[in-house]
């Protein structure tokens, strides 16, 4: 029985955060009611591309759940959520700042019916501050919280990262939040409001850029793939496309040099250091690359693995979503929709070895179990 088995989960979300948030918890076998408004539903919805009529994204991004279709300007579909939430666990939510709360469903409303209930409010900016009110996408986040500055090559344009790395991110924190927030109501009996913003998911990434800033002052800038302060530890170009190498410990330095003939290197004192050899780097991986350019790719991996180099080729997605180790794991899956039959899902990276997660259904049809969830609460 995977592990959140009776947890009951309202999520009121749209895009991307809170449906990726509510998702982990489906996976992770919560009862996730996904409420969505009768007139078109979550917008991701309307999202190709489509397959029978059905977004393809919204039934990968929405497993697991029941779609509860409920106006919740209306009277009667107000009413409905607060019965639902007298009963739910947890609700997680990304709308505005404040939306909820004028129609009468905040955390204070909801919470003087439930006491115990786990209110998750997802924002681009959080609840309050300066910029609680603005509107928040990911690439606005990745903007302002300094992604953008530091992706990319040197001297190029901004670039954000190719996926909502922000939006993801925050729905894992806000996923992360909400268990730990049910662990202290074990302790305490009491629910309790949490707060996650995009813009400070993205800001937690800033790990070498905070140790350089407040060791030195010095602001982080675009490296490509390189690392921030060692190296070898970037794509590197081959004869017929790019692999990725990390030669960054005596040992792998030694081995990289060894595997692709470059013991002048080796033997050289500047690169001794990994360190030493990122602030040289602009002549180091011309070097390497006069070698690695006359190989193909596989043959350059090959022989890094042979001396134990981490290394790996840089492969698009048709090669991820077919890759022999990832199928051999059982990393993807089926899961079955009522429309468009079997949808190849991709599969969680939790692997419990007692409470395995969930592999259920495909995101449901608009308002599929409206009639069944509201019929519960009689």
């Amino acid at each position: 029985m995977p592990p959140l088995s009776g947890i009951t989960v309202i999520e009121i979300g749209a895009y991307m955060a809170a449906p990726f948030a509510a998702m982990q918890l489906a996976d992770l076998g919560a009862d996730v009611l996904k409420i969505e408004n009768p007139d078109g539903g979550d917008p991701v919805r309307a999202t190709g591309p489509f397959i029978g009529g059905e977004s393809s994204p919204f039934v990968r991004l929405n497993r697991n759940k029941k779609s509860v279709a409920l106006d919740l300007k209306s009277q009667q579909g107000k009413e409905s959520l607060v019965r639902l939430a007298a009963k739910a666990d947890i609700l997680i939510e990304n709308l505005r700042p404040g939306a909820l709360r004028k129609l009468g469903l905040g955390y204070d409303d909801l919470r003087a019916i439930n006491p115990r209930l786990i209110y998750v409010s997802i924002s681009g900016w959080g609840q309050d501050g300066p910029l609680a009110g603005l509107p928040g996408l990911d690439i606005m986040a990745q903007a302002r919280g300094g992604l953008m500055s530091i992706t990319g090559t040197e001297d190029g344009d901004p670039v954000k990262i190719g996926v909502p790395v922000c939006d993801l991110v925050c729905g894992l924190y806000a996923a992360l939040a909400a268990v730990s927030a049910v662990q202290a109501r074990e302790r305490t009996g009491e629910g309790q409001h949490v707060d996650v913003s995009l813009y400070e998911a993205g800001v937690s990434f800033a790990i070498w850029e905070a140790g350089r800033y407040f060791a030195t002052g010095e602001v982080g800038k675009p490296l490509g793939s390189a690392h921030q302060s060692t190296a070898p530890y970037q794509a590197i170009r081959t004869a017929d496309g790019w692999c990725t190498v990390g030669a960054i410990s005596p040992k792998t330095w030694t081995g990289f040099c060894r595997a692709l003939g470059l013991d002048r290197l080796m033997d050289d004192p500047r690169y001794t250091d990994a360190h030493e050899r990122h602030g040289l780097r602009h002549e180091l991986i011309p070097a390497i690359e006069a070698v690695t350019t006359t190989m193909p790719t596989a043959r350059v991996v090959s022989a890094l693995e042979a001396e134990g180099v981490p290394c790996a080729p840089i492969a698009d997605y048709a090669q991820v979503f077919t890759d022999d180790h990832l199928t051999q794991r059982g990393f993807f899956w089926d899961a079955d929709h009522p429309v468009i039959g079997p949808v190849r899902q991709l599969g969680s990276p939790m692997r419990l070895s007692a409470t395995p997660t969930r592999r259920d259904t495909a995101g449901p049809v608009l308002g599929a179990d409206t009639a069944a969830v509201l019929e519960e609460l009689q």
